[in-house]
């Protein structure tokens, strides 16, 4: 039969060429936005000193630099896919592109802590946006499994390898421009991921219904709890501000399962949380997390304050293990298909747990190379466990179910990175704005002890699969 016909006939015949570009555009649009969102979790960190020296501000506000933007990314990643569905996921990844290449530049032009705070709550909530409708930007662009399948295994490799590089990067721009220009890189990443979304098909929305109250709830809740957390450290735990904030963080938990029984579309439903493997499995997302984002806080400041290293010198110390965690998490899902997932997963949680302890006899005068040689468990015990824990979540809910869990892990991951900094802050914040030690040993303690016990949830509860 001829190919005649309408205009619209031959947009639909013609083109499986136009259609893998479309692809391929939507895939480095993707890789680039999941990657500027997730350095910027862990790049600021090795900035913070200098921040601080330039803001005038106190460990609380360096620790609010921090959380201001886990939390908003923790919080509005429970309904942020949702919006994705309702706007589309080209639109929607459009606008927190937009949105967080505009808090970019106030976080970069910010005069004081306070303005450079509220900057990165709007960038974190931003990425929020940007998370989930990356990935359904990737999914819409490949109709084939096999592709999409290589594609979303390339957006995960690309946000781990952009996590370890984080501290590296961050210690390059703050030590040879300055630490505002952790920030203003974002803006043509930001201008080119606008651009590559012109050549991206429009993407199909569909009517997700939105849990405004429980969305509210959850942000209040995390934001309660973290300030509990922050100024309980430098005010005492028994301060007004403290109780206060502890107060409204259990109203508002409370308020959030009240709201997410009775909602007829919960953002979290209740009967999911039942499930043994998914409770495990964000409980290990939230403990892998609170080490590792915690670590490479402690490090950070550890580096530069203690050591006296510079902000260079303190970033390229983590070269060696962002090389680490990127060969690991390309070998971990072959692992997980020869010996199992459970084992993968509780080793993993096990190596992190044992990196956490060999840290504690750092000191002002540990030779650098033990340093870095003690620095190995931890690329390997993370970046082993992460990506097996998240395919036996992903594959022990309903299909319906796959992006409410996958937002659910986020958010508990996140959280758990969230509270190390706001807890490690507190602990680590010595006479004088020092550094203390015994504080960062107390913080690996910690650390090691919620991974041996999540560890052990993981080895009891989670099921035998590969």
């Amino acid at each position: 039969m001829p190919l005649t016909g309408t205009p619209a006939v031959a947009v639909r015949t013609a083109p499986p060429a136009r259609a893998a570009a479309s692809g391929g555009t939507a895939l480095v649009a993707a890789l680039l936005g999941f990657t500027v969102i997730t350095v910027d979790v862990s790049a600021v960190n090795i900035a913070l000193p200098d921040i601080r020296a330039s803001l005038h501000g106190g460990m609380t506000g360096l620790q609010w630099v921090v959380d201001a933007y886990t939390l908003m990314f923790a919080g509005l990643m429970l309904s942020a896919g949702a919006l994705s569905d309702r706007a589309g996921a080209r639109r929607a990844y459009a606008w927190g592109t937009a949105l967080f290449t505009l808090a970019s530049l106030a976080c970069a032009l910010a005069p004081g802590i306070g303005a450079l705070v509220a900057a990165r709550v709007v960038q974190g909530g931003a990425a929020a946006i940007l998370m989930p409708a990356s990935l359904a930007l990737i999914r819409q662009a490949y109709d084939d499994a096999r592709q999409r399948a290589r594609a979303v295994a390339l957006w995960t490799v690309g946000g781990s390898v952009a996590m370890a590089a984080g501290p590296v990067l961050g210690g390059v721009l703050t030590q040879s421009v300055g630490w505002r220009a952790v920030f203003f890189l974002n803006l043509p990443v930001g201008a080119a991921v606008l651009l590559l979304l012109l050549r991206v098909a429009p993407s199909p929305r569909r009517p997700a219904p939105l849990d405004v109250p429980g969305q509210i709830t959850a942000v209040l809740a995390l934001a309660g709890l973290t300030f509990a957390v922050i100024e309980g450290g430098h005010t005492g735990l028994l301060s007004v501000p403290v109780l206060l904030s502890a107060a409204v963080a259990v109203g508002a938990g409370f308020a959030f399962y009240a709201t997410e029984k009775r909602h007829r579309a919960p953002m979290v439903p209740l009967s999911m949380l039942r499930d043994r493997t998914v409770a495990v499995s964000l409980a290990v997302g939230f403990a892998l997390n609170l080490a590792f984002y915690g670590l490479v806080f402690l490090l950070g400041l550890y580096l530069q304050q203690e050591r006296g290293m510079t902000a260079l010198t303190a970033g390229l110390m983590f070269v060696p293990l962002a090389a680490i965690i990127t060969g690991t998490n390309l070998v971990s899902p072959r692992m997980a298909e020869r010996i199992g997932r459970r084992p993968v997963i509780v080793t993993g949680q096990l190596v992190l747990a044992l990196a956490m302890f060999v840290l504690l006899p750092l000191g002002s005068d540990t030779p650098l190379w033990l340093v870095l040689l003690l620095l190995v468990p931890t690329g390997l015990g993370g970046a082993f466990a992460i990506p097996a824990v998240t395919a036996m979540l992903m594959d022990s809910v309903p299909g319906p179910r796959v992006g409410t869990a996958s937002g659910l892990l986020n958010a508990f991951r996140q959280t758990g990175g969230a509270l190390a900094v706001a807890l490690f802050g507190s602990l680590i914040a010595g006479g004088a704005g020092a550094f203390s030690l015994p504080g960062m040993r107390v913080s690996l303690v910690v650390a090691g002890s919620a991974l041996c016990v999540t560890a052990a949830l993981a080895a009891w509860r989670l099921p035998r699969t590969r």
